[in-house]
């Protein structure tokens, strides 16, 4: 009995929770609040999301409307206790400035909120002219006026001023002028003095950015992207003055031909804060703006390289050599691996496998290629191995320099350079000659084929000769016959 009751308790009470968690669920309430119908054209009209009994955690970004700026974001809470029941709200506005007056229909849209998919039915929107803004009354004839409010200056029209940033934009090259094939190192950044008093905001760096690359990306040239997921600032020093640089692109590109790589100049618009001159400690004390910066055009000149029998094969770089060998002493019809590593900094891409010929000492097969590419500190270093397969058919001593070795130009030497196998096999054993030869023999048939002459001959000449072999086959045919029957 007593665990009746006990189980009865444990299931009212898991009944208990699971309702309250409902209820709870069920009170937090998600919508979307469109602004009025008519606005001034001197006025901001908004989206409001606002999540009751719930936090904000997350949003989607808010519709683009034709003939509307957005011009940022505001938010707000409140928190309300009635009857010991409390309820709460989180809010997030985007103000959007009219362009021209006239009438604008904003469509239906869906916004991710807080995970979930919430919609808004659009409206018709209606913009007039200005609104002529009228001077207050002054609040010594208001009778009903707040006397704190004028002591605080909480309704006195505010003046912002603009801070001066000594910011900029840049993009940078390592590099004025290199090779055909060598890298440059490319960064588009923004910089900040860091003594600067000017509130600065990036503003929808991902789409700026996407426009950005389209305009400054080199069709000519391979790209190697440094891949930069978040913007964070280091310390720079320029010209003596410190400065937080904030890099939102990178990337070594490769020339793949002669011309000339440009960059033109691109914009990025920043969210850039205006302050109240005469600060208050009520109210807002700055108001949102924006300023566009523009980076300087760039030109990275493009050489040939110097006259080589290879240098439209050829890589361009600083490399370095690294070999293994399971084996340095075999016997004749053993397999060996031999691993030529090609290490350094340049386009490891482009790296190819040096030729290797079989001959009659040794037969190699294609080789296995195993490539590796690290990006850090503005420099793009790696590596790529050819892992090739032998087989040793004849004994002696072998310098696998003459079958293994790689030529590349070094841009800093500005001359080429070649890359060669330092390994020396011992083979012992019996020659495999007399194998390749059986191996290859087609047998005593064709031994005097190429003695014969090949020339085509017609049989139109020889009648007679048919004719007298058809009557041997004819008699032999009837002699066969007979000798059947008469059994």
């Amino acid at each position: 009995m007593n665990v009746a009751k006990a189980l009865k308790y444990i299931l009212g009470l898991c009944f208990m929770i699971l309702l309250s968690f409902f209820n709870r669920s069920l009170a937090q309430e998600i919508k979307i609040e469109l602004g009025p119908s008519e606005v001034a054209s001197n006025q901001a009209w908004t989206i409001t999301v606002t999540v009751s009994n719930g936090r904000l955690r997350s949003y989607d970004k808010f519709p683009e409307i034709n003939e509307f700026q957005q011009r940022g974001t505001s938010s707000s809470s409140s928190t309300n206790i009635i009857n010991g029941q409390i309820s709460s709200s989180q809010s997030i506005t985007m103000n959007y400035a009219p362009t021209q007056e006239g009438e604008f229909q904003v469509p239906s849209f869906t916004m991710e909120i807080n995970g979930k998919q919430v919609s808004a039915q659009g409206k018709t929107i209606k913009v007039g002219p200005p609104l002529q803004r009228q001077s207050r009354r002054r609040r010594g004839n208001d009778p009903f006026g707040d006397p704190f409010e004028d002591f605080f200056g909480r309704n006195k029209p505010k003046e912002y001023v603009e801070v001066e940033d000594d910011a900029f934009f840049a993009l940078t090259v390592d590099k004025e002028e290199v090779y055909l094939g060598e890298g440059f190192n490319t960064t588009l950044s923004f910089y900040v003095p860091q003594n600067s008093r000017a509130p600065l905001q990036f503003y929808e760096t991902g789409k700026q950015l996407t426009e950005i690359l389209k305009k400054i990306k080199p069709s000519n040239c391979w790209e190697e992207n440094f891949n930069i997921d978040n913007i964070n600032g280091e310390m720079v020093q320029l010209k003596d003055k410190a400065y937080n640089r904030y890099k939102i692109y990178q990337a070594t590109f490769y020339p793949l031909t002669l011309e000339d790589i440009e960059f033109p100049s691109v914009s990025l618009e920043m969210i850039k804060y205006k302050v109240a001159k005469n600060p208050s400690f009520f109210g807002r004390n700055r108001q949102q703006d924006f300023k566009t910066f523009y980076t300087r055009p760039r030109t990275v000149k493009v050489n040939e390289l110097p006259a080589h029998p290879l240098k439209d094969q050829v890589a361009v770089g600083n490399f370095w050599l690294d070999e293994k060998i399971n084996s340095g002493n075999l016997k004749t019809g053993d397999s060996f691996n031999y691993v030529f590593e090609i290490k350094g900094e340049g386009n490891i891409s482009a790296v190819d496998k040096p030729d290797v010929d079989s001959d009659e000492y040794f037969d190699f097969y294609d080789p296995n290629i195993r490539q590796n590419i690290r990006r850090s500190n503005n420099r793009v270093m790696g590596s790529k191995s050819f892992s090739y397969f032998g087989i040793p058919n004849e004994p002696g001593e072998f310098d696998l320099g003459k079958y293994f070795e790689w030529i590349y130009f070094d841009p800093y030497e500005e001359q080429y350079d070649t890359l060669k196998s330092e390994v020396v096999l011992n083979v012992t054993g019996e020659s495999r000659r007399n194998e390749y030869i059986s191996s290859n023999d087609m047998g005593s048939f064709y031994d005097g084929l190429e003695f014969k002459n090949n020339e085509l001959k017609s049989f139109r000449g020889q009648t007679q000769f048919q004719i007298i072999s058809n009557i041997i086959i004819l008699i032999l045919l009837v002699a066969t016959a007979w000798v059947i029957f008469k059994k």
